[in-house]
């Protein structure tokens, strides 16, 4: 197998989905990045050494598993600030925050590939996400397999070097972990149903011109906003109007780019001036779900390395 042929077969056909699969066990791009990348290093380097007694796709997938269960025997589990704070007390400057490995953080499309189209797109909400992480990796490995991607618990097995008695038995612990599982992120989530684009032109019109009464005017009684990587989230209409005059000068002239993340849902890049007065700043992902043609909560993603990944440009005019 000569290197151009290896580059055809495993980029051009496999790395979306062995992109999704990772980011669905890892919660990061960056993470699934290096873990393909690896992947594809290993399986050029072990090529000699397949043995075609399993498909070529299963045995890239087992090499791809290995590498994401040795990289979570070594991390924490990522989670998003809801699921792991309670709502402020006092409303102030967000300072605290925890390292870029302990967040969840959204993803951009995968590729065009034909086999996207069997990947089930309610898989990738940020909800369904941090409830993955909330599992075993092994477990969660097996039920991203099966309930994800559809294999059969036999492929699975091979996959997995488990018998096809232990992934049903790893698939039926890790459904009942997941429907007990009770995280706030769930509980807010809709992005199920997408928000209505009259809703979003409003929110960018309002944050846009930095009008609090009519932002906030735009929040459902329960809504809420979360900044990872900040720990702390506020939630219920006053401390949001409280918040956002408290951080007006941060704010104010900032611009949005409209853009789509973890398979299609829409949302807002968030471009802030800049020191220098020339231009505006990547700043923040803006990803806003919905509840009764209102804001339930705005997740805004502070972590600037999105920009580049979703293919945003690195300033744009004021």
């Amino acid at each position: 197998m000569n290197e151009t042929a290896f580059d055809e077969l495993l980029f051009a056909s496999l790395k979306p989905g062995l992109t999704s699969f990772c980011y669905r066990m890892l919660g990061s791009m960056d993470d699934a990045d290096d873990a393909v990348q690896e992947t594809s290093i290993r399986v050029w380097q072990s090529w000699s050494t397949f043995r075609q007694d399993s498909s070529f796709k299963t045995w890239v997938y087992r090499i791809a598993s290995n590498l994401c269960l040795d990289k979570l025997r070594q991390s924490k589990r990522r989670a998003l600030p809801v699921d792991l704070f309670d709502p402020a007390v006092a409303i102030v400057e967000p300072r605290d925050t925890l390292p870029d490995s302990a967040w969840i953080w959204p993803s951009p499309d995968f590729g065009g590939n034909p086999e996207d189209r069997l990947v089930r797109r309610d898989t990738l909400q940020l909800c369904f996400i941090a409830l993955l992480q909330t599992l075993p990796p092994r477990q969660r490995a097996a039920l991203i397999l099966k309930d994800v991607f559809e294999w059969s618990s036999k492929q699975i097995a091979e996959t997995l070097a488990m018998s096809p008695a232990a992934v049903n038995s790893a698939l039926q612990r890790a459904r009942g972990t997941m429907d007990r599982a009770q995280l706030r992120s769930d509980e807010l989530s809709s992005m199920n149903v997408q928000p209505e684009q009259q809703l979003l032109s409003r929110y960018v019109e309002a944050f846009e011109q930095f009008d609090i009464t009519a932002l906030v005017a735009l929040f459902h009684e329960e809504g809420c906003m979360s900044m990872p990587p900040f720990e702390m989230w506020i939630r219920g209409k006053e401390d949001l109007s409280a918040f956002y005059s408290l951080t007006r000068w941060h704010c104010e002239g900032s611009r949005f780019v409209s853009i789509t993340v973890n398979g299609g849902y829409p949302a807002l890049a968030q471009y802030m001036p800049g020191k220098e007065g020339s231009g505006l700043i990547p700043w923040g992902i803006h990803v806003i779900e919905t509840k009764e043609n209102q804001i339930l909560h705005v997740q805004n993603f502070i972590h600037t390395p999105l920009f580049s990944r979703f293919g945003l440009p690195e300033r744009i005019d004021q």
